[in-house]
């Protein structure tokens, strides 16, 4: 959530790895939900997940000896990009992975950046559009048509499970626009921040997911090694240190850059799908991944299709001033 840039060019050793270790933390995170739900709800799976991202996040600011915000407006705001950024799309995700393999939710993680666009454009009014973005929705949406494997429904992975992993994304299409637009500009620090959004997820799931699952909270005794280390795994590790490697490497080299990782994750999604879960990979995924991620290239200018001066904007509103 920080915008913070850097006006010189670090040298790739500086900052390639936490990237790397970035992309490996959030691309195994689909491993971990994986396990994570043949034994809890995918509700209670996400409390889990909260709850111990917020508390690492929460012991960090102790050491760091910041203070959460005070602000109404800020906890309103989180608590709103608690829901549709964590609580929703993580809860979304456990539905997903109880019908497909965990290397295809990473595959549709990468779908992220294709819904922020437009989001950001038509109702947040923080972007416009081009015809180099438009043109990046348009291969990114035909990726999307080749993952699902629109051709075979009947013969291809669950449909069911594959629009859960969708709807997680467009979950987190909404709410990256919504922090950019009412959490971003404050002043406090992103730890800060971001453990006031985990800790309103918290508790959201917290009274929800006993409500969706119909089941009291799991005894953490009766839940097996594997399930209780990936519950602290997604916390702690994909909530918790991955959001303090993220912040470093954007004061390295910027948002924009830093959102590379968008391309790597689905790499380690699909190794450690193949590779510990035994997953079957049809040819048409890492295919329709490849369409995608190019969209998604192409839409954030990564890769250039007009000359810088050649894209013609597509009017939009004036943007509304903030909410006070």
């Amino acid at each position: 959530m920080s915008t913070l840039t850097t006006p010189d060019k670090p040298p790739v050793r500086s900052w390639l790895p936490t990237m790397l270790t970035l992309a490996a933390i959030w691309g195994c995170s689909f491993l971990f939900i994986s396990i994570g739900v043949r034994e809890l709800h995918p509700a209670y799976l996400a409390l889990g997940r909260v709850l111990a991202g917020a508390l690492v996040l929460v012991v960090i600011l102790l050491v760091k000896r910041e203070a959460l915000p005070r602000s109404p407006r800020i906890w309103g705001h989180n608590f709103v990009a608690g829901l549709i950024g964590s609580a929703v799309p993580w809860t979304l995700f456990g539905y997903g992975e109880q019908r497909v393999p965990s290397l295809l939710a990473g595959i549709w993680n990468g779908i992220t950046p294709l819904v922020v666009l437009p989001v950001a454009v038509l109702v947040f009014r923080t972007e416009k559009f081009t015809a180099q973005r438009v043109l990046g929705l348009v291969i990114g949406f035909g990726g999307m048509m080749v993952v699902l494997g629109a051709w075979q429904l009947h013969g291809g992975a669950d449909l069911v499970g594959q629009l859960f992993c969708m709807g997680a994304a467009l979950s987190y299409g909404i709410a990256i626009p919504y922090q950019k637009r009412f959490i971003a500009g404050s002043n406090l620090s992103g730890t800060a921040l971001s453990a006031t959004l985990l800790i309103c997820a918290t508790f959201q799931l917290a009274i929800l997911a006993p409500l969706i699952s119909g089941q009291a909270p799991p005894r953490p005794w009766s839940l097996s090694a594997e399930v209780i280390v990936s519950v602290i795994a997604l916390g702690a590790l994909g909530s918790g240190i991955a959001f303090v490697l993220n912040v470093r490497m954007i004061r390295l080299i910027g948002a924009s850059m830093s959102s590379m990782v968008t391309y790597i994750m689905p790499i380690f999604s699909i190794a450690v799908g193949v590779i510990v879960l035994h997953e079957h990979l049809t040819w048409y995924q890492p295919v329709g991944a490849a369409i995608v991620l190019t969209g998604v290239a192409v839409s954030q200018g990564v890769i250039r299709t007009f000359r810088s001066g050649g894209d013609r904007k597509i009017p939009a509103r004036k943007e509304p001033s903030p909410v006070p």
